[in-house]
């Protein structure tokens, strides 16, 4: 199996918990050997977790979330299938 950026975002959650099968960690480790996108993903996605696992609370800035998913969808559009 050959997987792509976009595979990699899909899975990127059960990735860092670690219920991903082993063929699937394997070849999600391959792609981000080679991938700097998806292993900045990956760092930020982590990140994140910290983030919400930390009991402080953090106001977003205004349109915040709108920036975010403009730049998901270009880098989507510019990865093509990755």
């Amino acid at each position: 199996m050959r997987i792509d950026c976009k595979h990699v975002w899909q899975h990127i959650s059960a990735y860092i918990d670690a219920e991903v099968d082993a063929e699937l960690r394997a070849e999600i480790d391959r792609h981000l050997e080679t991938c700097e996108i998806c292993s900045a993903i990956l760092d930020s996605t982590r990140n994140v977790v910290v983030l919400i696992a930390d009991d402080r609370v953090f106001e977003l800035p205004a349109g915040f979330s709108d920036r975010l998913h403009t730049r998901l969808e270009t880098e989507l559009q510019l990865t093509g299938s990755g």
